[in-house]
């Protein structure tokens, strides 16, 4: 069997390990990846301690290395709190913390008490683990693998398991000894620490790049400007839209409309005034659009919006809904406007057709004075339209 300072070695060497993968994702920004670096790295410093000082060590190095051990840990939690967005510092957590130093340096210094030591720690290490494992799954995305924060969590678990048993141990009675002396505590203690560092280390790295394949995933699917879909992702998903309310037999209007002379405002205010333009007209669709509906940017100043279970006639009064609520909130003392063409999925039809006949109604819009919405079927056969505020709405299905 390895002596307990074998094994502490071999702990070292997985921090270390884990501070050089964690380290090389530092560039990438992801949040919590700093402070899990740290984290490891304080961990291999605390076994380097152990190590030089050997069975020589003093009280004084103990403290320092349950002190060193205890913020390393409390730092796990924070990173994980910071991947998911959360806030990082807890005040229960933190004050949690200075009680249990103040108790290690009173049972170190003042009352020694190896038992009480181990029990303090013990049970530090289970809160923590149990609060790594748990926002891994709480706060785990919906959408996409969720393995790497199960195998986050597994890991986390496990180890939270042995100090709970641990700290009952202690509560007990049960006969326990400090670092480095050989017991079965101990030998058990260090060879989880060995499976389960490394193993926590390959989950955040794992996480860090979840993220980061999202992170691309949505610069190849929505545009940084206005935040809505890219035009290849809005037709892939309105294509399954379309699939699904072909099957079940349910309506489905696509409407295509385009800011009125943007080309003018670009022209006149400048491109920063006319992005903020594009960011406000998609910020009011967006906002007013029911669950389920879509819309996307299908190039330039021209978006689409997909209506699910809409016939055309709802679809036109929903559209000028949007028309009216736009033209009512000026931005940077320009009046937006926008046209639109109103479609509805028939029988048989591609969403390539539908689009095209919702963009030429699209087009009769702006040629009868923009402003205004056009249903594709009366644009075509009675050129009935729907007008700006002035104008009488005629929207027949």
């Amino acid at each position: 069997m390895l002596s307990p300072l074998a094994l502490i070695g071999i702990v070292m060497v997985s921090c270390l390990m884990g501070v050089a993968i964690l380290g090389s994702l530092l560039r990438t920004a992801v949040p919590g990846i700093g402070r899990w670096c740290v984290a490891h790295g304080l961990l291999a410093v605390a076994a380097a301690c152990v190590l030089i000082a050997g069975s020589l060590q003093g009280r004084f190095v103990t403290l320092a290395v349950a002190l060193i051990t205890l913020t390393a840990v409390l730092l796990l939690v924070q990173g994980m709190r910071q991947f998911f967005g959360k806030a990082w510092a807890v005040p229960q957590e933190t004050g949690a913390f200075a009680i249990a130093f103040v108790a290690l340096v009173y049972f170190t210094l003042v009352s020694p008490n190896v038992s009480a030591k181990i029990g303090i720690v013990s049970v530090f290490f289970a809160y923590a683990r149990i609060a790594v494992g748990t926002l891994a799954l709480r706060h785990a995305p919906h959408d996409g693998a969720r393995y790497p924060y199960r195998f986050v969590a597994a890991a986390a678990y496990l180890g939270a398991l042995f100090h709970v048993t641990r700290a009952i141990a202690v509560a007990f009675g049960l006969p326990q000894t400090a670092f480095p002396e050989p017991s079965a505590w101990n030998v058990l203690f260090l060879g989880l620490a060995i499976v389960t560092f490394p193993c926590m280390s390959t989950g955040m790295v794992m996480l860090a790049h979840d993220q980061l394949a999202r992170r691309m995933e949505q610069l190849a699917n929505i545009d940084e400007l206005t935040g809505v879909l890219m035009r290849r992702a809005f037709m892939a998903r309105a294509s399954v839209l379309l699939h699904d309310a072909a099957a079940s037999g349910r309506p489905l209007s696509i409407a295509v409309l385009d800011i009125d002379k943007f080309k003018a405002v670009n022209d006149s205010f400048g491109h920063a005034v006319g992005d903020r333009i594009l960011k406000h007209v998609t910020s009011v669709v967006s906002t007013r659009l029911r669950p389920g509906d879509l819309v996307g940017r299908l190039g330039g100043e021209e978006f689409a919006i997909v209506l699910v279970d809409t016939g055309k006639t709802a679809a036109a009064a929903l559209t000028d809904e949007l028309r009216l609520a736009v033209e009512q909130s000026p931005r940077e003392g320009v009046r937006c406007t926008f046209s639109a063409g109103v479609e509805c999925v028939m029988p048989g039809d591609t969403l390539a057709t539908t689009l095209a006949r919702a963009d030429a109604a699209l087009y009769m819009a702006k040629e009868k004075g923009r402003n205004r919405v056009i249903i594709a079927s009366e644009a075509h056969e009675r050129g009935v339209e729907t007008h700006g505020a002035t104008a009488t709405s005629k929207l027949v299905c």
